[in-house]
């Protein structure tokens, strides 16, 4: 019997959920684990762009890092460091929240081996656009691109990418867990961003002021699919 042929080409799946998503058929599972989106250490943020498999850690902690510095001397738990992760869409609760509680906020993600390469399409429409001749589709969504947080922390996504497509739009995708003090929040610092629907005859115009509210949000937010080669 021949050996299995590796292509060596990752695809995250983040449910956004609770539950371990599934990967494709005919696609290898690697691991599962939960979403991380950034770090911020000493106030400097380290993004994961959720299309790599760096960011689908195995073990959920509030801070799942340890600082080391001068004199060999390295020190866990004794600082206010932060990390941020994919949440779920779960209704938001009473804050923080601590423990298992945790639990039902934090989204869970699959790393599986593709067989041939993977690409995230935007319309930048309100319209779902299509894959290039040649690909096929694995899932639609909604194109996020950047996000910000507490001080100067933040990060983004490439366009090109899975982790620029997700499956479903929250205004704010991602919970606060302050390491420390070991719980989770939804702070009023956290801003997410994302592409913009825009007819053709926009593009060279000065943008209008808008305000969208609950119930209208997705209204200006441009459509995607992630797509296989065949």
């Amino acid at each position: 019997e021949s050996a299995p042929y590796y292509t060596g080409i990752l695809l995250v799946r983040h449910s956004q959920s609770d539950e371990v998503p599934v990967c494709e058929p005919g696609h290898l599972k690697l691991w599962d684990g939960y979403s991380l989106l950034y770090v911020d250490g000493n106030d400097y943020p380290h993004n994961q762009d959720l299309g790599s498999a760096g960011s689908c850690v195995r073990k959920f902690s509030t801070l799942p890092i340890l600082a080391c510095g001068q004199n060999n001397v390295c020190n866990y738990a004794s600082r206010n460091d932060r990390t941020f992760w994919l949440s779920t869409s779960a209704p938001i609760p009473m804050m923080p929240v601590t423990e298992n509680e945790m639990r039902p906020y934090i989204s869970r993600c699959t790393v599986c081996e593709a067989p041939t390469n993977v690409i995230a399409v935007h319309s930048q429409t309100l319209h779902i656009p299509e894959c290039p001749n040649g690909w096929d589709g694995l899932w639609i969504g909604y194109s996020f691109l950047m996000h910000t947080a507490v001080g100067h922390g933040g990060g983004g996504q490439s366009l090109s990418g899975p982790g620029s497509c997700l499956e479903d739009f929250r205004a704010t995708p991602f919970i606060e867990c302050n390491g420390g003090k070991g719980h989770c929040h939804y702070y009023e610092t956290q801003t997410s961003f994302w592409l913009v629907s825009l007819e053709d005859h926009q593009q060279f115009q000065r943008p209008e002021q808008q305000t969208l509210k609950a119930g209208n949000l997705l209204s200006r937010v441009s459509r995607c699919q992630v797509c296989i080669r065949h």
